[in-house]
C-alpha cells in the first residue's frame, strides 16, 4: 500500500470534486486539465534532490526509505506531479510535500481525503 499525492498548476481554482475527478484523469495520462508552469520542475527538482526517484539510486540504497521513500517512479507532466510513497513515511512526505508546493506556489491534492489544498491556505 502507498500513500498517494499531487501537486499541480491549473488555471483556475478547482472544488475537492473537481480535484478528484482532475486527479483520476491525471491517473489515466489525461494531462489536458493542468496547466504547464515552470514551477513544477521547480518542485521536482527541489524534491528529487532530496529524496531521489526510485528509478535513480542504486541497487544497494533500494531499502532506505530514508533516502528514497517513493514506492514508485513519479508520474509527471509540464504541469502536474504525482507522488507515491511507502506507507511508513506518509507522514513526513505529507509535510515535506505541502511545504514544497506552498513555496513555489502550486496546488496539493491529496487522494486519501480527496481534498484539494492551495499555497495560499492552510
Amino acid at each position: 500500500m502507498s500513500y498517494d499525492m499531487a501537486v499541480w498548476n491549473t488555471r483556475v481554482r478547482l472544488t475537492d470534486a473537481e480535484a478528484s475527478t482532475l486527479y483520476g484523469e491525471l491517473c489515466d495520462s489525461v494531462t489536458s486539465g493542468v496547466t504547464p508552469h515552470p514551477a513544477i520542475e521547480a518542485f521536482y527538482s527541489e524534491l528529487t534532490a532530496k529524496h531521489p526517484e526510485i528509478d535513480a539510486i542504486p541497487d544497494d540504497r533500494i531499502d532506505d526509505t530514508d533516502y528514497c521513500p517513493w514506492s514508485i517512479a513519479f508520474d509527471r507532466s509540464p504541469g502536474h506531479l504525482i507522488m507515491n510513497c511507502v506507507w511508513s513515511k506518509a507522514e513526513y512526505v505529507d509535510g515535506l510535500i505541502r511545504q514544497l508546493a506552498r513555496k513555489h506556489g502550486l496546488a496539493v491534492f491529496d487522494p486519501q481525503s480527496g481534498k484539494i489544498q492551495y499555497p495560499d491556505s492552510r
